[in-house]
């Protein structure tokens, strides 16, 4: 329950410290999972002391525990073993330190951890976390190479040694951390997340030798597998041997089964490279000789047809035709001209036979009455009414006798 002070009415610090004690008592007795990290075992003492630490977070706490609780495991518990502790925590006033009193311990089987490593792969591959849609790919030339491993470990000599050998000029970002332990969850995290942050590292390689089971639990742990999904730069697993395969494998962009083999898969031979351009820029040239060559045969085909090895030829044999049908419309056009003109000629004479001026040349004469009308006959006209005679050669006025 909460306590009510004020600057005027502070509590004591051992007032405090009691009450802290009161409060962890009625916690009552627990089970706790760890990994030992210390362990003393006096001679003669009767009491163990160990600290249980959390393998995935920076957390620690003393245990105490008789000596006979202890010696029930001690053939098969030592420092860096995984425990289950049934104990009571416990409160010392004077100092104000927590500690666990412990009543039982329980080794953690490697059977119980692959079980729980199952779960927890189920678990994260339900999330999406392993689904290869999510796999980024990796550069073909890294400039910069994010290498997480064990200090002067032969990890880290495998991946520089093969890479440099295979590339001279490829560059490292190393970070040295410890590869098991308590301490490797949460410096491994860092380090992925430090490399990570740098916008020169092109693709990550977590690496690490063999081990048993327990000695590869890191890689397997939960915090360390969502930082690596987290990572916006490739990230390559290299723990172990081939057999071997923590939970890195399957967030991983890229599996390497050894150290060695992650090297091979991240950066390229330059000698098969090399070889590899000669090959491409030999098949280029004969690709480019072929089609010169093809081209060549087409043109030479092209200049031998008639119409490109004599191109005036098609233009004089349509001249004569030209010529020929030139020759014949003027025929044409003068028979026909020949042909109206006679028929122009006829009807001119047939025209001149029938005017009236050739039959006044035959000697017959129009009579006109005054108002210009022809005299067709006696009755139309009276005595002595003046007429005009017309004739071939003129006209002149006559009378109308009786």
């Amino acid at each position: 329950m909460a306590v009510n002070t004020s600057p005027e009415a502070p509590l004591p610090v051992g007032e405090v410290s009691r009450l802290i004690g009161g409060w962890i008592d009625r916690l009552g007795a627990v089970w706790v999972e760890g990994q030992i990290t210390q362990l003393s075992r006096r001679p003669g003492a009767g009491v163990v002391f160990l600290t249980l630490r959390d393998p995935s977070y920076d957390v620690s706490v003393s245990v105490t525990c008789y000596r006979q609780v202890f010696e029930a495991v001690a053939d098969v518990v030592g420092e860096g073993a995984r425990v289950v502790v049934l104990a009571k925590p416990e409160w010392y006033a004077p100092r104000g330190q927590l500690s666990l009193r412990a009543a039982e311990i329980r080794p953690v089987g490697v059977g119980e951890l692959l079980a729980r490593l199952e779960q927890l792969k189920k678990a994260l591959a339900a999330e999406g976390l392993f689904a290869p849609e999510r796999k980024k790919p990796l550069p073909f030339l890294p400039q910069l190479i994010g290498l997480v491993c064990g200090r002067a470990s032969a990890a880290e000599r495998d991946v520089l040694e093969n890479a440099r050998h295979r590339w001279p000029a490829v560059r490292f970002e190393v970070r040295n951390v410890p590869v098991q332990g308590v301490h490797a969850v949460p410096q491994v995290v860092q380090a992925v997340k430090e490399l990570d942050a740098i916008d020169e590292v092109d693709v990550i390689i977590v690496a690490r030798g063999g081990g048993s089971v327990e000695d590869l639990l890191p890689f397997s742990d939960e915090q360390l597998v969502r930082a690596v999904a987290e990572c916006r730069t490739p990230v390559v697993s290299a723990i172990g041997h081939e057999p071997d395969n923590p939970l890195l494998d399957h967030v991983a962009d890229l599996r390497a089964s050894t150290p060695t083999d992650a090297a091979k898969k991240v950066v390229p031979d330059v000698g098969e490279e090399l070889e590899r351009v000669r090959m491409l820029r030999d098949r280029a040239r004969r690709c480019m000789a072929a089609f010169v060559e093809r081209e060549q045969r087409g043109l030479a085909h092209a200049l031998a047809r008639p119409s490109i090895e004599d191109p005036h030829r098609m233009l004089d044999e349509r001249a004569d035709q030209v010529a020929s049908l030139l020759e014949r419309g003027r025929r044409t056009l003068g028979h026909l001209l020949d042909r109206a003109d006679s028929e122009l000629t006829h009807t001119h004479a047939r025209v001149v036979a029938l005017s009236p001026a050739a039959t006044l040349q035959r000697g017959y004469a129009v009579l006109q009455r005054a108002d210009g009308h022809v005299v067709r006959g006696p009755a139309e006209v009276t005595a002595g009414e003046a007429l005009r005679a017309r004739v071939a050669d003129g006209e002149f006025t006559v009378k109308v006798s009786e």
